[in-house]
């Protein structure tokens, strides 16, 4: 009988996820208190808000991997200054928006933008804007659809290189073990590296809370999981060949100090698409959206309202 005890400790153990997950908010009592609108699209429900001018040209932004849309709101004051409108959504998993169980691939993002813009009646080409993961969002969907994007900008994005420890990695290749790991272990150190962050000033305020908030959403850890697995696993060299081919006039910009999109993204950009131009945000590291709004701003006005 001495195995019983062990037995039920391990089988508690293998239900943390499922157990956690039951705990999580409902969507419909969360969306209440929810700014801007939904789109029921063709995956899913998707939470949307229109900044910045009344008028003017369009630029779609695009969150990253565990950052929910308000992540945009400090560049979006600042791009409403110079006359852009400004489209924001929480990708399928965060924020507001359902989280699907498909996977998280580039054709599932794309598919989200592309119904979002039909959503949105948006006929013409836009500026698309993607921060980290939606960098590689961003870009995938330039390549997929180069009749639907005037100009692609990268804010530290991924798709040419991304840093992982050994567990993640481990997480994302093992199945059933991994999944484990990534909701369990990983999850609670990302809160807690999170955490510390509390009490500091941001650009935007509250983004501590917002992330932290991430956490609690039913879906997040498994959207995020599933992303790793699939769109970030790769390099978008092909696709971002296929842009260059296009003539579509891409824009990299870069924390000097990031930890997680690491600098040599520069090279390789560069190697893919001969006709990029780049930029290097001096002492910044990858919260560059909240940190660094005021220079990614000035960056962004040059690059915008001389063109």
């Amino acid at each position: 009988m001495g195995w019983i005890i062990p037995l039920v400790v391990l089988a508690v153990l293998a239900a943390l996820p499922w157990l956690a997950e039951r705990s999580r908010h409902a969507s419909d009592a969360f969306r209440a208190q929810a700014p801007g609108r939904f789109a029921k699209l063709s995956q899913g429900v998707t939470h949307y808000q229109w900044l910045g001018a009344t008028r003017g040209p369009i630029i779609v932004c695009v969150h990253g991997l565990s950052t929910p849309s308000p992540v945009w709101y400090a560049l979006a004051e600042g791009l409403g200054k110079m006359g852009f409108r400004v489209l924001i959504y929480d990708l399928y998993g965060r924020g507001f928006s359902d989280a699907p169980r498909a996977p998280q691939s580039a054709a599932f993002f794309n598919r989200q933008l592309n119904d979002l813009l039909d959503h949105q009646d948006i006929q013409d080409g836009v500026t698309l804007m993607g921060y980290s993961m939606g960098g590689a969002i961003v870009s995938a969907f330039a390549a997929a659809h180069p009749d639907r994007v005037h100009r692609v900008i990268l804010l530290a994005g991924a798709g040419m290189a991304i840093r992982n420890d050994r567990l993640t990695d481990f997480s994302c290749n093992v199945p059933f073990i991994g999944d484990w790991l990534f909701h369990v272990v990983l999850a609670r150190k990302d809160r807690r590296h999170i955490r510390k962050q509390l009490g500091r000033a941001f650009d935007i305020k509250g983004i501590t809370e917002l992330q932290l908030a991430e956490y609690e959403g039913k879906g997040f850890l498994r959207s995020m999981l599933s992303s790793r697995r699939h769109l970030l696993s790769r390099q978008l060299e092909e696709e971002h060949r296929s842009i260059g081919r296009a003539d579509i006039p891409v824009v990299g910009i870069w924390a000097e100090k990031d930890e997680v999109i690491p600098l040599r993204s520069l090279g390789a950009l560069s190697q893919w698409n001969r006709s990029v131009r780049q930029e290097v945000i001096n002492g910044a590291d990858h919260a560059i959206p909240y940190t660094h709004s005021k220079q990614v701003t000035v960056v962004l006005r040059d690059i915008l309202v001389e063109n």
